[in-house]
């Protein structure tokens, strides 16, 4: 069967996406728990403290890997500021994209991308402080068929569905995705736990107890 292209209308505007241009992943996670967290187990390619933020809206691609043929359509689909999100079903014995895909994604300012599968090239992906990649696995074998998949139609990405125009959101501690209902809904909760985290942080450094900055009851000496 070849390659679907389904349509994908924008859920969210763009002043809605710059309010959680700020939030960072474990503030988001702790709002939507198992509704946005996506596996763990997809991590950055960088290390700790080098990872560019990923932040942006979906563009989604469900491959029958090691079938890759909805990637390479998907490039001509995908927008500047946009992230690609492969649905490749975690499979790890081919990769699903590697440099070429990569940079041509990268040159045509494309945020980042994910993939719940296996990528190639990490010497090359992983040197870029602009362009953020997460995979589940690293693998040098490349793709066999360019036939098949879908692009922008809902996926599963670390067990979470993700839709295209969902936010994607990624740093060093992990991904999140907010459907457009939630991206709505929690902003304004997002923005209220970084202020109280500020005045944690700052209670703290003026040396008050952690039983006043917290609000806890305080221990019982035995």
């Amino acid at each position: 069967m070849p390659v679907t292209l389904h349509t994908s209308a924008p859920s969210l505007t763009p002043a809605e996406i710059a309010r959680w241009s700020g939030i960072p992943v474990a503030v988001a996670v702790d709002l939507v728990r198992e509704a946005g967290q996506i596996d763990p187990a997809l991590r950055p390619l960088r290390p700790a403290g080098l990872q560019p933020r990923l932040f942006g809206t979906a563009v989604t691609v469900h491959c029958e890997a090691p079938d890759f043929g909805a990637v390479l359509q998907a490039l001509d689909v995908i927008e500047r500021g946009q992230v690609l999100v492969i649905d490749a079903g975690g499979y790890r014995d081919a990769a699903m994209i590697g440099d070429i895909l990569s940079g041509h994604l990268r040159s045509k300012g494309v945020a980042g991308l994910v993939c719940d599968g296996a990528v190639r090239d990490v010497g090359t992906l992983g040197s870029w402080t602009d362009f953020p990649v997460f995979s589940r696995w690293i693998n040098p074998r490349g793709p066999t068929g360019a036939e098949r998949g879908a692009i922008n139609r809902p996926v599963t990405i670390g067990g979470v569905l993700v839709a295209p125009g969902d936010l994607i959101i990624g740093d060093d501690d992990g991904l999140v995705v907010l459907s457009a209902a939630n991206a709505r809904a929690l902003i304004g909760e997002a923005e209220a736990k970084l202020a109280r985290e500020a005045g944690w942080i700052e209670g703290l450094a003026a040396g008050t107890s952690a039983v006043e900055v917290f609000g806890l009851q305080a221990a019982i000496r035995g």
